[in-house]
């Protein structure tokens, strides 16, 4: 097998001697290779190249002229300004499909998803040499991406091998959707630099506005919410709101954060009041899930502390620390404080600072400016 990624011939090779019978397509839809999130890219390269022809002036107000440094050159005092004001740009009557809309979206793949035993998995690993070891010392994980959770992992009895193989499916995952952020916060920066915007340029502008729940187009709040999220908080809140995907919301709706919905698919808590209308929210495949986590701390209102505390890392030039950062998540869960403390106490139990430099490795030039 090639070492930066599955070939779907080789892995249906090796599940038929293996004695599964998968089709290719079905392959398909389990492994993902960020090859199709190159394609994507390039895809939306040759639309914007299409309009940008026509430029579209648009007149920069003071704010712009503000935003378009880097956020570590903007005053102290505006910067107080800015974290002061953000959340008070947010209707908290916005619908929960208005923001999670290119969520739904991206969930809407086929149902039919082949679920890898565990054993499988973990062979398909070790024949790639993709292994928590090597990512600890060298920081390059490989774009290796499951759309389902395997049942077997609630049957893995010795806890380290169960913990590791969990973070052996999701830091992939974790790692995308912070690429993600981090293309358009690149793209967002360049935009703000210019005088004069294409059309594309201001439609892409006004669709991340609502994907950040920003209704008025207030480009300070924009710039706090769209960033990423440290990938060691992350991998301790999937480990502690899935007992490291062994939970019924996991296995049964690919939920690896326990979000809950009041209008959406979801399943019903077992211990919930017979009146109780919200539901932890489902997903077809595991990235979704991801990406509707991203998108709640980006834009929540009990998450603003978390977006401050964040923004002022950045400010002063800082790595964002999990340890400074979680201590934000109280409004996370009903338990408050003592919620910030397990997960605090399972990033430093397991390591997981470790991951926070990881690189996803890419499939392409154009990815490399990413790492």
């Amino acid at each position: 097998m090639k070492k930066n990624k599955f070939s779907i011939l080789e892995i249906k090779k090796y599940l038929k001697k293996k004695g599964f019978s998968v089709s290719k397509q079905k392959i398909k839809n389990e492994v993902i290779g960020l090859d199709v999130l190159s394609k994507t890219f390039l895809a939306s390269l040759i639309i914007i190249s299409i309009f940008f022809i026509t430029p579209l002036t648009i007149d920069l107000t003071e704010e712009k002229k503000i935003l378009s440094k880097n956020y570590e050159d903007i005053s102290k005092q505006n910067q107080k300004k800015i974290l002061k004001n953000q959340d008070l740009k947010l209707d908290d009557g916005l619908d929960e499909k208005f923001l999670f809309e290119d969520v739904l979206t991206f969930d809407e793949q086929p149902k039919d998803s082949v679920r890898l035993s565990a054993a499988t998995i973990e062979e398909l690993f070790k024949s790639t040499d993709y292994n928590l070891e090597d990512i600890r010392k060298n920081k390059l994980v490989k774009p290796i991406s499951l759309t389902i959770l395997p049942s077997e992992i609630t049957k893995i009895e010795n806890t380290k091998k169960r913990k590791d193989f969990f973070i052996q499916i999701i830091l992939p995952l974790i790692l995308a959707e912070n690429n993600n952020i981090k293309s358009d916060r690149n793209k967002l920066f360049s935009v703000l630099k210019k005088s004069k915007n294409t059309k594309a340029e201001q439609g892409w502008l006004n669709s991340k506005f609502k994907q950040y729940g920003v209704v008025n187009k207030d480009l300070s709040t924009l710039k706090i919410r769209m960033d990423e999220v440290p990938v060691s908080m992350a991998i301790a809140q999937a480990a502690k709101e899935t007992g490291w995907g062994t939970s019924r919301f996991a296995q049964e709706g690919n939920a690896l954060f326990g979000q809950w919905t009041w209008s959406g698919e979801g399943i019903k808590p077992s211990g919930a009041d017979d009146d109780s209308t919200h539901k932890v929210m489902k997903f077809n495949v595991l990235q979704a899930s991801v990406k509707a986590y991203q998108r709640n701390l980006n834009t929540h209102s009990s998450y603003k502390n978390f977006r401050g505390a964040r923004a002022e890392l950045r400010g002063n030039g800082k790595k964002l620390d999990s340890m400074i950062l979680s201590k934000y998540l109280d409004k996370y869960a009903e338990t408050g404080k003592q919620y910030v403390k397990i997960l605090q106490q399972i990033i430093e139990q397991n390591n997981l600072i470790d991951f926070d430099d990881a690189k996803l490795m890419p499939l392409s030039i154009e990815l490399n400016s990413l790492i």
